[in-house]
């Protein structure tokens, strides 16, 4: 701090405070276990990156994500864990507010696409609450495959955030995994939505690691000046947020992703000023817009 407020005086530019506070990394996407053991250690690996992550946690566990975050804070944002078609729905939405959570995430598995009107009351109070909304879009894993599931990604297309964004434009929703495998409706729909970003995480990086500069002709816009882009100044790759989707308490994937989010850029040319933003500067501004 002291080296900074030295190198405002001298250059004559104001120091923001904000700026020098900024974490170096926001993770949007990790899920706890339900281990207190796994917040002990995710915390050491977030104070060794100078991190923050947003902690997705079921309602059974607000009191411990409660007492962590009091005892470690700065580190940790809760996101409510629910089903959109839980019969109480409305009433979890209040609970996780009033326990000082951020948001919902990661929001799968609906029995209805997710822009279906039943589902609109959610979002409407979860937009008088300034919250993010973390969805999972496109293909969703399957693990029991002997168990009967009334789960379809159809359900789940990127596609269905398009009219919550515009429908609920005070809500910041983070649309999981890109969208995997529908990128182009991704961006495309992220290009006229400022309030929908997307995480990466999941099977598409290692999937596409053969071909990283792929992700130039998803997101196109940059410094292209048309009537048909958004005016703006910003890299369209800054509709990227750094997610892990670290789950089961396998930490070690939070590495591994940071690790091709980083050749993900590099080999895409994006600015270290944008790189900033896409790691943390982005979410940084969300969650300070929702003290």
């Amino acid at each position: 701090m002291r080296l900074l407020v030295l190198l405002a005086g001298l250059t004559g530019l104001p120091l923001l405070a904000a700026d020098a506070d900024r974490p170096k990394l926001i993770d949007a996407h990790v899920h706890y276990n339900g281990d207190p053991a796994f917040l002990a250690k995710f915390l050491a690996k977030l104070e060794s990156v100078n991190g923050q992550a947003l902690l997705i946690a079921a309602p059974k566990d607000i009191p411990a994500i409660k007492e962590f975050t009091a005892a470690h804070p700065g580190r940790f944002h809760g996101l409510g864990q629910m089903s959109l078609d839980h019969p109480d729905a409305l009433k979890l939405v209040d609970e996780f507010h009033n326990a000082g959570f951020r948001g919902l995430g990661e929001l799968t598995g609906p029995e209805y696409p997710f822009d279906d009107r039943r589902y609109w009351p959610i979002y409407e109070r979860a937009e008088k609450y300034g919250m993010i909304l973390l969805f999972h879009t496109g293909i969703v894993n399957r693990r029991n495959f002997a168990e009967p599931m009334n789960v379809s990604s159809d359900r789940m297309r990127v596609s269905t955030l398009d009219l919550i964004a515009r429908r609920f434009p005070k809500l910041t929703l983070i649309a999981a995994h890109l969208g995997n495998p529908d990128y182009e409706w991704a961006a495309e729909i992220g290009r006229w939505n400022p309030n929908l970003l997307f995480d990466v995480s999941g099977s598409t990086l290692y999937k596409k690691q053969a071909d990283l500069t792929f992700f130039k002709s998803i997101f196109w816009w940059d410094n292209v000046v048309s009537p048909h882009t958004p005016k703006t100044n910003v890299s369209a790759f800054e509709k990227l947020v750094f997610g892990s989707d670290v789950f089961g308490g396998e930490i070690a994937e939070f590495d591994r992703e940071l690790d091709l989010y980083r050749k993900l850029l590099a080999a895409c040319g994006v600015a270290p000023a944008s790189q900033e933003n896409i790691f943390s500067g982005t979410l940084a501004k969300v969650l300070a817009r929702q003290k």
